[in-house]
């Protein structure tokens, strides 16, 4: 039914995006740039998300009986295993976010329990494991929709978004502050402690954060067949993604003017909380922390009941063991539930023996979310063009089928916000660190070899010459990957 009104899409785009992200965001971003270069950045991401959210968009429009997301167009389009590795990318992606979430929410804990404060990892690793195998106990027993904890968890993160906004406009803005050192040419700290870095250095470093911080707005495709009216969606699309677009440039820049970028660089994960208690003292990061904690806790219960949808689906189409799609009594993807639990609680296993940082967890995450894009826009490139994506054993006869009508004006559009998306996505695997995209070819392996067995045993054809190019890509990475980390070359 077409029941969902304008307000409602916009806030649900706004919902899906505004996440745990922006509470790190003033760390995050000055730890890599200047103010000046964070303008830059900041207008590139603006720029080549908004293409993003309008390919996925379009795609919704063009193929309405694909109704699987991100998954199902980069199948339909590039092959079987293009879609494969985008799906498998984006869960691992979701997984590595999810222990993100938790050392982020215990954290924040830490604030009110010292026992969390970060001086004992292991007891932190310990808790986090708790809160993973709770909640899947909990959605084991079909507990589908959490919509109270949603809301409260909505209104929790955006009332201390918006006394942050105030607060720190009126009481702690520093002109001063803001425009020392305006381009980075002073900064001698983190990465670049001998020299200062480039601009572009500085914009490309930032890239991944920034990303990271919208990650879900490839979720507003889902709404389209919910909409009263199908006109509202590219509006409220749009002033979706500018309410967003503004909350998180506007707690960035105006952090750079609380404190030096030095000092703001150093603050930990909840640095919104360091920078309103530098405005107004320590019951300010006390009202961001508490804001944060019901935020991402749940963030978190949400994102690992949305774990286990893309390998579903994929077990569901018989790219993985059909046991992985199977629900209990209850109506719950117990098994795929339980797949995602045991690989998260591996990840926070190997995260803490490495003492790896939430940052670390983000810039690894979001190189594995990049794959949809990339592909996604390729895709609607593909149809603008051609008509169709690339042939293929399976997907093509049966997904890739002829849409509504679109007109030459709109396909010029579409061809263009998909050139903008494909080539923003490729630039921001070039600007990720090379040791995220080579750990990320490693973390697809395995899931290359249980989609080939798989394939082999249905008796299948395994990959088209398009996929044989991507999948050879991706051993070749993944083998010099392990090469580097037994020789201790490459590192988390």
């Amino acid at each position: 039914m077409r029941t969902v009104r304008m307000g409602t899409l916009v806030s649900l785009i706004v919902g899906s995006c505004v996440g745990a992200g922006i509470f790190a965001l003033p760390q995050n971003v000055a730890m890599v740039a200047s103010p000046g270069a964070a303008m830059i950045g900041w207008a590139i991401t603006g720029v080549g998300m908004l293409c993003i959210a309008y390919v996925f968009q379009a795609l919704a429009t063009r193929k309405p009986h694909l109704d699987s997301g991100v998954y199902s167009y980069v199948r339909a389009g590039l092959g079987d295993f293009v879609g494969f590795a985008s799906a498998w990318g984006y869960w691992l992606g979701t997984i590595i976010a999810q222990v993100g979430y938790a050392t982020l929410f215990f954290s924040s804990l830490g604030f009110f329990i010292p026992l969390f404060d970060g001086s004992r990892p292991l007891t932190q690793a310990f808790f986090v494991s708790a809160l993973t195998w709770t909640i899947f106990l909990v959605l084991s027993r079909g507990v589908r929709q959490a919509a109270v904890l949603n809301v409260v968890a909505t209104v929790a993160k955006v009332l201390p978004i918006a006394a942050f906004l105030i607060l720190v406009a009126f009481l702690g803005f520093n002109p001063e502050i803001f425009t020392a050192d305006f381009w980075g040419h002073a900064a001698t700290f983190g990465e670049n402690q001998d020299q200062s870095a480039t601009l572009m250095d500085q914009v490309k470093g930032m890239m991944l954060f920034t990303v990271w911080a919208f990650i879900g707005v490839e979720g507003a495709s889902t709404y389209s067949k919910r909409a009263r009216n199908r006109k509202d969606i590219s509006l409220a699309t749009f002033i979706g993604f500018v309410v967003v677009f503004f909350l998180l440039t506007a707690v960035s820049f105006l952090s750079y003017g609380v404190v030096s970028r030095e000092e703001l660089a150093a603050m930990g994960d909840n640095s919104m909380a360091a920078v309103l208690e530098a405005t107004v003292g320590s019951w300010g990061a006390g009202l961001i922390s508490v804001g944060l904690c019901i935020s991402v806790l749940g963030a978190y219960v949400s994102w690992q009941m949305l774990c286990a949808e893309p390998i579903t689906l994929m077990a569901q189409d018989r790219l993985l063991p059909k046991i992985i799609g199977r629900t209990n009594a209850l109506g719950a993807p117990v098994v795929a539930q339980l797949c995602s639990a045991v690989v998260i609680q591996a990840f926070i296993v190997v995260f803490y023996l490495n003492e790896s940082t939430y940052t670390t967890m983000v810039q690894l995450a979001t190189s594995l979310y990049l794959l949809p894009y990339v592909f996604s826009s390729l895709y609607l490139i593909f149809l603008t063009t051609r008509g169709s994506g690339i042939a293929h054993p399976d997907a093509g006869r049966k997904f890739d089928l002829s849409g509504p009508e679109v007109s030459s004006s709109t396909n010029s559009v579409h061809m263009v916000l998909g050139l903008v998306a494909f080539f923003y996505s490729l630039w921001l695997l070039y600007a990720a660190e090379l040791r995220f995209v080579l750990l990320g070819t490693l973390l697809i392996l395995p899931g290359l070899i249980i989609y080939v067995c798989t394939r082999v045993k249905s008796g299948g054809r395994i990959f088209n010459l398009f996929e044989w190019f991507i999948a050879a890509v991706v051993v070749v990475c993944a083998l010099y990957s392990l090469y580097a980390i037994l020789t201790g070359t490459l590192e988390l």
